[in-house]
């Protein structure tokens, strides 16, 4: 009972309306009191206006609650309260959602064992949310939901934790957050269940985040005093090996973990170990347990590149990414280093690169990818089979490229916006596209006539 008074009170304290649950209940007994007569010729009016109006068949979210044929007097109030409850949150009205959520906790009597849980899963989210949005909430509010939620059940123990660590963390309480998943690492309770194992390893790695966040603190501290960090530093490396003992651990358990990752590179350089930081990388970038993940070949690049690795190392890992994200930025560094190599063929691919960027409507108007092009084919014009190559590339984009490229509206949009780049497309309108009637030209277009 104590845990339900501390949660109405932190709503409570918004100037809650005290009618608001007088009201659901009134709305319940008039419901109870009305004859059936009339019931039904009210749903059946109902039913009929619903049919005919439109169905909206935009996919809505299931309810959380549903009308049930048997239901008492509890369970239907705390349905229309969610009911209200989601009507508010979903027109962003915070204020009236906190004074309905003041009525909610009642939902946590409920003995029912298979509804118990979800209800105070639901109490959770619901109470967190109002509290994120809410204009007069405060971190003591944060501290006061969670700590109250912890002592209702151990299903959500472990994710009420995590996201309470996370709201201190953003309020600057960073060793507050730290005492708080060091102390929920430790915490057992039951079987060893794999759900418990891999947030249990969440929370591990989470900690070691804020190891490191704490590092940096550190780092930046001695940067910016007269005696400059020497590497020898005790607190930094005692701050460094907590963090690198659950780090470390990450690349067995596969998954998309590029903050943890690159925290733990951060330090390996910070402390000139190079090779075993380009061992994560690989392990990173090539384990085929772990899904597919771009960033994972850019953050590759990022550490080959300033380490000075060869041209060669550099374009086997932009190879990689453009067969994941053809669309990449880096694909103009991956378009550079072909043309610089010395193998044969390297024109060829390059033009297959930057042709690929311009599929995407986001490098459409990148003045830098059509310079570019042009200039690939002026290089490609030094061979005699030059307009096979480029009509091979072009085999599977003649159809639909003109629209993406090249239409009026195009060559208006041009002109008013970018004259430079409407000169570089329409130089490479006939070699792109040849025998093909298209309405983009050099000419000035006024008025959307071309002149």
């Amino acid at each position: 009972m104590r845990n339900i008074q501390s949660l109405l009170a932190v709503f409570c304290r918004w100037k809650v309306n005290p009618k608001i649950s007088e009201l659901l209940i009134m709305d319940d007994l008039e419901r109870e009191l009305r004859h059936p007569e009339e019931l039904d010729e009210n749903d059946s009016s109902d039913s009929d206006s619903a049919k005919r109006g439109n169905i909206s068949r935009l996919p809505l979210a299931n309810p959380i609650y549903t009308e049930k044929t048997k239901e008492s007097g509890f369970h239907k109030t705390n349905r229309i309260c969610l009911q209200q409850i989601r009507e508010a949150m979903l027109h962003h009205r915070w204020q009236e959602a906190a004074e309905y959520m003041s009525c909610c906790p009642q939902m946590l009597e409920d003995n029912n064992k298979r509804t118990s849980l979800q209800n105070k899963e639901i109490i959770w989210r619901l109470a967190i949310e109002i509290l994120h949005h809410h204009p007069n909430s405060k971190i003591e509010d944060y501290n006061n939901i969670h700590e109250r939620m912890k002592d209702l059940g151990v299903r959500n123990y472990l994710m009420i934790c995590l996201e309470h660590s996370f709201h201190q963390l953003l309020n600057g309480q960073i060793e507050e957050a730290k005492r708080q998943l060091s102390v929920t690492e430790s915490w057992r309770y039951g079987k060893e269940s794999a759900g418990k194992f891999q947030k249990t390893k969440l929370i591990q790695a989470y900690r070691s985040l804020l190891d490191y966040i704490i590092w940096c603190d550190k780092k930046c501290t001695h940067s910016n005093t007269d005696c400059p960090y020497d590497g020898n530093n005790q607190e930094m490396q005692n701050y460094f090996r907590q963090a690198s003992v659950n780090l470390k651990e990450i690349l067995k358990n596969p998954g998309v973990w590029d903050p943890f990752i690159l925290s733990y590179v951060d330090m390996l350089e910070f402390y000139e170990d190079h090779l075993q930081a380009l061992k994560v990388l690989n392990d990173y970038a090539y384990d085929n347990t772990f899904p597919a993940n771009p960033n994972a070949h850019v953050y590759l690049f990022q550490f080959l590149k300033r380490h000075d690795a060869t041209e060669k190392r550099l374009t086997q890992v932009l190879k990689v990414l453009h067969s994941l994200v053809p669309s990449h930025e880096l694909m103009l560094e991956y378009c550079s280093l072909l043309l610089r190599s010395e193998k044969s063929g390297g024109i060829q691919k390059a033009l297959g690169v930057v042709l690929d960027m311009l599929d995407y409507a986001c490098w459409r108007s990148n003045l830098d990818v059509w310079n570019l092009l042009k200039a690939i084919i002026d290089k490609l014009k030094l061979q005699k089979n030059w307009t096979d190559i480029v009509a091979e590339k072009m085999a599977a984009r003649k159809d639909w490229w003109p629209a993406l490229h090249f239409t009026s509206f195009h060559a208006s949009k041009d002109s008013e916006e970018n004259p430079e780049l409407r000169e570089v497309k329409a130089s490479l309108l006939e070699m792109l596209c040849p025998g093909q009637m298209l309405s983009y030209t050099t000419g000035k277009v006024t008025n959307g006539k071309q002149t």
